[in-house]
């Protein structure tokens, strides 16, 4: 039987250079002299925090983290934005969360869509992957372009590939 994963996962060493390389532009920057604008990267949590002086300033340090995002190859979607916070006086911080695993509802979601498309593959959810199992290569192919069609808002890559 012929198998692969549907994962979502970012590349965390293009992550961490997409954060260095931010953190260095936002050094050099005529805007940011002065100012306590950076971002830092918790690895362990898959976790980014912006802080900046301002509201406007953070919304800077964002678009200059999001275009190194772009340079480096990572997909901008990967990044969850929760609300800026105040943090004493006008300086303020927002924390991002790069998702790392495709969720539950998701995961149901794809499950749902492949047994509803009659193709002749079955999936399982498995943690926080989802693996599609088929006996031919031809009906995995035509589940990973399914799948691409139906989901949009998350970015997926297909890893594992067996035959």
């Amino acid at each position: 039987m012929a198998s692969f994963d549907i994962v979502c996962e970012a590349n965390g060493v293009e992550v961490k250079n997409a954060v260095e390389q931010a953190n260095k532009e936002i050094a050099n920057r005529y805007d940011f002299k002065g100012s306590e604008a950076r971002v830092e990267l918790n690895e362990k949590e898959h976790e980014l925090t912006a802080f900046a002086d301002d509201d406007f300033k953070l919304g800077q340090v964002r678009d200059v983290l999001m275009g190194k995002f772009a340079k480096r190859g990572v997909d901008a979607r990967f990044l969850e934005l929760s609300d800026p916070e105040k943090v004493g006086g006008d300086k303020a911080k927002q924390k991002m969360i790069v998702k790392n695993g495709v969720d539950i509802e998701l995961a149901k979601r794809i499950v749902k869509m492949l047994k509803d498309s009659k193709l002749k593959v079955t999936a399982s959810i498995q943690g926080d992957v989802v693996r599609v199992t088929g006996a031919k290569k031809d009906a995995l192919q035509e589940a990973i372009a399914l799948v691409r069609q139906g989901v949009k808002d998350v970015p997926l890559a297909y890893q594992n590939f067996r035959d």
